[in-house]
């Protein structure tokens, strides 16, 4: 099997796959081994990237598959790790920033309040920062 990816470099490319369907595909390939069993994490980013991929695709009918996919697949990432900060900070991104006709907001207080109490025991400093910038920013 390959190496596992550093979580640093995911992360820069799920920020890049916003903008560059190229650099989705990509993570979405490099993440393809992982699931919710073995890294509920990359699984994650994995959904993360499978819903940014509607927002590259024309097709109105791929757009809401593309959507519905990766939200189910988020979901079960979180299901099989409800306490990892990281998990919820990218469903929190993903349901600041969607329309609201997807319905797909349910989780956004909740998961802001866990990330609020949650922010002094992340140990990864790169991630508390982000987290911090974006919670900073969301409540301006």
């Amino acid at each position: 099997m390959a190496k596992t990816p550093e979580i640093e470099d995911v992360r820069l490319l799920f920020h890049r796959a916003e903008s560059s369907q190229k650099v989705c595909v990509e993570l979405i390939e490099l993440l393809e081994p992982y699931n919710e069993n073995n890294n509920a994490l990359f699984y994650g980013y994995k959904a993360g990237a499978t819903m940014l991929m509607a927002k590259h695709s024309l097709n109105p009918f791929s757009k809401l598959s593309y959507f519905k996919k990766g939200k189910l697949m988020l979901e079960n990432a979180i299901q099989f790790d409800q306490r990892n900060v990281e998990l919820r900070f990218l469903r929190y991104t993903i349901q600041t920033n969607v329309p609201s006709f997807l319905n797909y907001s349910h989780n956004k207080e909740n998961d802001k309040v866990f990330l609020l109490q949650s922010l002094n025991k992340v140990n990864d400093q790169m991630l508390k920062n982000i987290i911090s910038a974006y919670l900073k920013k969301a409540s301006q």
